[in-house]
């Protein structure tokens, strides 16, 4: 039946000998053409060639049907004489094989005696490997997986047409040369519709398999079966339906995913089936290459209970899912190679919007196949490294957040402005020297604030204004205390809202000639006497003295101390709770920057926890 080095030669006169089924000799053909008279067709029988397969009863023999021409092979028995019991199990196995006339099934052309009286059939004759050499040669696993579907179709025919194999194991499958698959060796099938008896397994039990023409295993002390492939049931002895072939089926689904048998070879593959008889073909490569969902179907088809198992049908259509959606995986691969392509075009054009284009184009390569680890790297670069040109896009969406913060920002410095305004009536209790200076303060902080409103309008801070009010703002508060007392708070107020600004931090030494200017001008005026001094050192001390406030009266000094404590107090609670609340903004912005970024790598594969774009 199968195309093998041969196991035996047969001597030269028997290489050659003839079967004649019939009665020999040529036949000539009937036809009422006085022309074609001479027709004569050739003589029936069989040119019989080497032996392809021995077993214990039975052998297979390379032959040609000498009357149509074609190869086939011959299986007969070996014995003249068989015993009944054989007699009839070779021939139901003829019938069986010929009952199921399935492209995946071998079909029988003849069944007949030869001259010596021993029966005999034939069939076709197949070309190609076993499954179980393929496996050995380390097959591609889609290839086998297509042609375990194939299996399956052809068991599942046979079980509709109440037919059990018993003896599905991969040296019993055949892969052609062309694509095809075939099922062998229906040896020891059960009928589903036969009455069964106990003295007609011990008979069949005892006469042990026909013909296996490839394994010897088959027979194994009264065992119906392959060790190894054979269902708990079949061994225990117990009534054997379809659920049995489904189990040798997941063994072979096993051995093709796990690269290995599920139960060792030979006598030991009983006690591993009794006692470990499911396993995950997963667990057992150790890996993830196998598909999780073949995993569970193999899992699932060699649950020991028979009723937990999948229908032959079932288990094909399971297997064959798998496969057409693998199919659509690598269409998808195929397409997410071309917006690879295309994603490195776009950023070698060196065009404006090269850079979105390429994101949105290696964006659906990741999409269509996240496991590709140069579509993982593009994004990933586009994502953390900033264009060394904004496009125009990101330009406006840039512009669009620094009004969002400028609008933020000047939102809490009119609260400090506010919260300076709030302290003029405190200036009725005190002695004033010049209410001129107490204007033109207040009238700087003023238009200070009137700033923040107007930069919460716009959303653009007026720079240079804020710059040359906030300096006035300085020198004037210089005359209520000095340049040294107070007024370093007021500077520092001053320096934690302006370089909040972009612009300002951006440029560092417009704030570092500011602080010169804010310390500076007030010194030098004085130096130069355009303003009245306010401090001295004398004896030993720094005397400070105020151009605006008197400390005469019972009550002066006391409302002076209070005042200096108030306002230390105050202006360092503001200088802290601006810079608070700049600094949780900032937090908050840079977190959700953090959040969205290892949200993003969680979609990049090939990513780990470094964090190069902390900073």
């Amino acid at each position: 039946m199968v195309d093998e080095p041969p196991r035996e030669h047969k001597t030269q006169e028997e290489a050659f000998a003839t079967t004649d089924p019939g009665a020999g000799g040529a036949t000539r053909a009937s036809t009422d053409d006085p022309d074609a008279s001479s027709l004569v067709l050739p003589a029936a029988g069989y040119e019989i060639g080497a032996v392809i397969g021995r077993g214990g009863m039975g052998e297979v023999l390379t032959a040609k049907d000498l009357r149509i021409g074609r190869e086939v092979a011959l299986k007969r028995m070996r014995s003249p004489t068989p015993t009944r019991d054989a007699l009839s199990r070779f021939l139901r196995e003829a019938r069986i094989q010929a009952r199921l006339d399935h492209p995946a099934i071998v079909p029988v052309h003849e069944l007949n005696t030869d001259e010596a009286g021993r029966p005999y059939f034939t069939m076709k004759r197949l070309t190609g490997r076993t499954l179980a050499q393929r496996l050995a040669d380390d097959a591609p696993s889609h290839r086998m997986l297509r042609a375990f579907v194939e299996v399956c179709l052809a068991v599942d025919f046979a079980h509709s047409r109440g037919v059990v194999h018993r003896d599905l194991k991969p040296s019993n499958i055949m892969l052609g040369d062309y694509g095809e698959v075939y099922v062998l060796d229906w040896g020891i099938a059960r009928v589903l519709d036969q009455p069964r008896s106990a003295e007609t397994d011990r008979h069949e039990a005892q006469a042990g398999t026909d013909i296996d023409t490839l394994d010897v295993n088959t027979r194994s002390g009264v065992l119906l079966g392959t060790p190894g492939y054979m269902s708990p049931e079949q061994i225990r002895s117990l009534p054997v339906g379809r659920a049995s072939d489904v189990y040798a089926l997941g063994s072979i689904l096993f051995e093709i995913l796990a690269g290995e048998p599920l139960h060792p070879r030979g006598q030991h593959a009983v006690g591993s089936t009794l006692g470990h008889p499911q396993a995950w073909p997963a667990q057992r490569k150790g890996d993830d290459s196998v598909p999780p969902e073949l995993d569970a179907l193999c899992a699932k088809a060699l649950s020991e209970d028979p009723a937990a198992r999948p229908t032959v049908h079932d288990l094909a259509e399971g297997v064959q899912a798998y496969l057409d959606g693998d199919r659509d995986l690598e269409q998808r691969r195929r397409l997410a190679a071309q917006q690879l392509a295309s994603a490195r075009d776009a950023l070698q054009s060196g065009e404006p919007d090269a850079r979105s284009t390429a994101m949105r184009r290696a964006g659906r390569a990741l999409a269509l196949d996240p496991q590709s680890a140069d579509a993982a790297e593009i994004v990933s670069s586009l994502l953390l490294a900033p264009p060394n040109i904004m496009p125009p896009d990101l330009e406006q969406a840039l512009d669009d957040y620094d009004r969002t913060q400028s609008r933020h920002r000047a939102r809490k410095a009119t609260f400090a402005y506010l919260t300076i305004l709030a302290l003029f009536p405190f200036a009725f209790l005190l002695e004033i020297k010049s209410w001129t200076m107490v204007i033109c303060f207040y009238g700087t902080v003023l238009l200070g604030m009137l700033l923040t409103l107007d930069a919460q309008r716009v959303g653009r801070p007026r720079i240079v204004a804020i710059l040359v009010v906030s300096l006035a703002t300085v020198v004037l508060f210089s005359r209520i205390s000095g340049p040294f007392m107070l007024t370093p708070i007021i500077i520092g107020c001053m320096l934690v809202g302006l370089t909040a600004v972009p612009w300002v931090h951006q440029r560092r030494w417009l704030v570092v000639g500011w602080t010169v200017l804010a310390v500076m001008i007030p010194l030098v005026l004085e130096w130069t006497d355009v303003l009245p001094r306010t401090w001295a050192v004398l004896e030993g001390a720094t005397v400070t003295r105020s151009n605006i406030v008197h400390a005469t009266g019972e009550h002066g000094p006391a409302l002076i101390a209070f005042a200096l404590i108030a306002g230390n107090l105050i202006f360092t609670t503001l200088l802290g709770l601006m810079g608070l609340a700049l600094n949780r903004h900032r937090e908050r912005a840079q977190r959700l920057t953090l959040v969205q970024a290892w949200h993003l790598r969680q979609l990049i594969p090939g990513e780990t926890a470094t964090r190069p774009w902390m900073t």
